[in-house]
């Protein structure tokens, strides 16, 4: 690949993740303990380059009814870790679902949501998944403040893969928080072991910056590096955005920066306390 091909797509990466009006989860791997709810789909994407290459991923997820949603979604991108060759790489679908069961409220309870996907082997270079599997984690999210200044977020599960005829079970955790800094700025953390669309990795961290820009339009950006594994994860850049379309929403009405308030309402609603 020419040096000039290389910097054009690393331009289309970048224009993908900072899309306008979007809202972040990913690269931030520690999943929330919410879910979109009802009528409500979004987009994410997000970037992530290392010495071995760089990845795009995509997810479209859409809110069947406030405690459940589903999400498809996929991988691109280029590899060089064979013999320093640079090679187009893709992957799809990634298929999940997540269920909540039990939504947060600031200071007294966490939310808590549990996921279930998975990837199938199929596509074309390194990002193909070894073998056929599923996965699946429980996530909580810890509110401290009606004005969601500081929040944590953890995750628990494990990948189930059958490569050559072997089961394969590999645990996944991680501690994620947040944290405001001034007006839309945050400041973002986390230590993971593994990661449920990518498993195997050993424990890493990453930190970096989210800033809201509007109520619907953020921005990621953060760096990580491995600190255990057979195979270490090499340093990392990543960024990513999400794109939020409420069909319940009215002409003109806020959304909150976190989505969390809309979905502790709806959670309360469903308890009969609203």
């Amino acid at each position: 690949m020419t040096k000039i091909k290389k910097q054009l797509l690393l331009v289309t990466f970048i224009l993908a993740a900072i899309v306008p009006q979007t809202y972040a989860v990913r690269p931030f791997i520690t999943d929330d303990g919410v879910v979109a709810g009802r009528r409500v789909m979004q987009w994410e994407g997000w970037a992530i380059f290392n010495k071995h290459g760089g990845e795009q991923w995509n997810l479209l997820s859409y809110g069947v009814t406030n405690w459940f949603e589903v999400a498809i979604g996929g991988v691109y991108g280029y590899d060089r870790s064979e013999f320093g060759r640079t090679k187009f790489s893709f992957s799809a679908p990634l298929i999940e679902t997540k269920y909540l069961l039990c939504g947060y409220e600031a200071r007294k309870r966490p939310g808590i949501a549990i996921a279930l996907g998975t990837a199938l082997p199929a596509g074309k270079g390194a990002f193909v998944p070894e073998g056929y599997g599923v996965y699946t984690f429980l996530a909580a999210t810890y509110v401290f403040d009606e004005a969601e200044k500081f929040i944590i977020h953890g995750n628990v599960g494990v990948n189930y893969l059958n490569v050559e005829k072997k089961n394969l079970f590999i645990p996944y955790g991680g501690l994620g928080a947040q944290f405001k800094l001034y007006k839309g700025l945050h400041l973002v953390g986390e230590t993971i072991y593994g990661d449920p669309y990518a498993p195997g990795s050993g424990l890493a961290y990453q930190v970096g910056f989210r800033y809201f820009i509007s109520d619907l339009c953020q921005v990621d950006l953060e760096i990580g590096q491995g600190l255990t594994g057979k195979e270490r994860m090499p340093f990392w850049i990543g960024f990513g955005a999400r794109y939020v379309i409420d069909f319940n929403k009215k002409k003109n009405e806020k959304t909150s920066h976190h989505n969390l308030k809309a979905q502790r309402q709806r959670t309360m609603a469903h308890y009969g306390i609203l």
